[in-house]
């Protein structure tokens, strides 16, 4: 079989239906795929969080894949060598020694080696496959639109999965639908990246599927894809062109969990240091329903009230996050998650939007956890430093080559690159401190351990409202079941 096969209908459409409720991609892997394969085997849209699969893949490995669902994923991959040569330089049978550091990966840039191709290719392959695997339901990824050099290599290992949806926000998102028809043919790709101080559209990330992986290739669906947004005037523009015209819509609130849109107009801080959001930042349901393509509405949508009230706005469902983030197939360590749901009981659960804290420069909602960063104490602790650097940017240098920095760098190092000083202020380490939410995080040659920053929804009513029937834990399965109960 051959790549010259024809490219197939997305994924999702003739008589598939649409799936009423979208668990939300949660980073990093938070949203793993055994949370994915729970909500797609219940009849809805699984989707797993998009955002460092690279280095989940290789950290996993070197924990010694315990039950062998990686290597199991990586036997199915369309080209055997590229897997096997992941396995042989990442597989620790038994694990890592204990204090061990985790090996280095090659860091995001514009020039890609064949070793980071290959690592983001499989990353987003295998937690796709083990998702899929087993049922026929309908399974996405979530990517972020700021994290632009990851995108093509990503995206195309999950069509090599097969998944159904393409997920991405934070930014805007136009580039993609061309993208996913060209990979899905196996063509060669270049994707816009904004590099700062060039001129626009001078630079991208570029991907040749047949001269990384060989002329003999399967043949691809073309995923659906929704651009996750926050305005009507976005989703208008976005649907006026069928170049960039996406599938569908995730209309994301200001509760909403993770990244946010920050606030229109002049950015307002209330008393206790969070931007203040007013009625320009409500999208407006009618217009967007007015564009005429699917869309789903998210943030503060976590309740079966909520759900109908979606149906009835003319909405096709609802994104949910925080109700599975709180289960038990979330991809959360215990401890954290027996904390926030415990804290959740009395009342004393507190999520904050952080507009600083993020590299991004967008708001991020922020879990108050004694023991994480959320700890001014803690994060004053944390050494700066940026060793993975997924939310890193391109810029252009006096000399006119390529620098790479991010605002949670050590400040002289950013400051040196061109960066300014006051940019830096309260930034955190998303990558390093997300991956040790899920029990993938650093540890250093000197004994230093990554410290956990826990991201929920604003909007904890649903929550509140299923820990009160389940006076232990709820599975994600039990979550959506109440979830669907005022709908079905």
């Amino acid at each position: 079989m051959t790549a010259a096969s024809a490219v197939q209908q997305p994924a999702g459409s003739g008589d598939r239906a649409l799936p009423l409720v979208i668990q939300g991609g949660m980073g990093v892997a938070v949203s793993s795929w055994r949370l994915a394969s729970v909500i797609a085997r219940a009849g809805q849209l699984g989707v797993v969080a998009g955002t460092a699969l690279d280095l989940v893949l290789a950290r996993r490995l070197q924990d010694g894949d315990s039950d062998g669902s990686v290597r199991r994923a990586l036997a199915a991959f369309p080209v055997p060598e590229v897997a096997e040569r992941i396995v042989t330089r990442y597989f620790r049978p038994g694990g890592r020694p204990s204090g061990t550091p985790y090996a280095p990966l090659p860091r995001l840039a514009l020039r890609q080696t064949k070793l980071a191709q290959e690592l983001g290719i499989l990353g987003n392959f295998v937690e796709v496959w083990l998702a899929k695997e087993g049922h026929d339901g309908l399974v996405g990824i979530n990517f972020l639109e700021k994290v632009q050099m990851a995108t093509p290599t990503a995206a195309y290992g999950a069509m090599l999965a097969g998944v159904d949806y393409v997920l991405m926000g934070a930014g805007i998102p136009r580039d993609i639908p061309h993208l996913l028809d060209e990979l899905a043919a196996h063509r060669p790709v270049q994707l816009l990246v904004e590099v700062t101080g060039a001129t626009p559209g001078a630079h991208t990330a570029d991907l040749d599927p047949h001269a990384l992986l060989g002329a003999d290739l399967p043949p691809l669906t073309r995923p659906k894809f929704l651009a996750i947004i926050s305005a009507h005037a976005l989703a208008a523009y976005l649907a006026r062109d069928e170049h960039i015209r996406p599938d569908g819509f995730v209309v994301e609130g200001p509760r909403a969990g993770g990244h946010n849109a920050p606030p229109r107009g002049q950015l307002v801080l209330d008393k206790l240091g969070e931007p203040v959001f007013g009625p320009r930042d409500d999208a407006d349901v009618a217009k967007i329903a007015a564009v005429g393509l699917p869309f789903w509405l998210g943030g503060a949508f976590g309740t079966p009230e909520a759900v109908a009230a979606a149906q009835a706005a003319g909405a096709a469902g609802v994104q949910v996050g925080t109700l599975f983030a709180l289960s038990t197939d979330s991809g959360l360590l215990p401890n954290l998650r027996r904390d926030l749901v415990d804290r959740l009981r009395a009342g004393t659960l507190d999520i904050r939007t952080d507009p600083f804290a993020s590299p991004t420069g967008f708001p991020f909602k922020v879990a108050q956890l004694p023991g994480t960063l959320s700890d001014p104490e803690i994060s004053a602790d944390r050494p700066r430093l940026c060793d993975l650097g997924y939310l890193r940017t391109p810029y252009l240098r006096d000399t006119g080559a390529i620098g790479y920095r991010c605002k949670a760098e050590p400040v002289h190092v950013y400051v040196r690159k061109g960066g300014v000083d006051e940019d830096t202020d309260g930034r955190q380490c998303l990558c390093n401190s997300l991956t040790a939410n899920v029990g993938l995080g650093q540890t250093r040659s000197d004994g230093y351990t990554e410290d956990p920053l826990v991201t929920l929804g604003a909007d904890l009513d649903g929550a509140r409202r299923l820990a009160a029937e389940h006076p232990g834990d709820w599975s994600a399965r039990e979550a959506l079941d109440w979830l669907l109960g005022a709908a079905a």
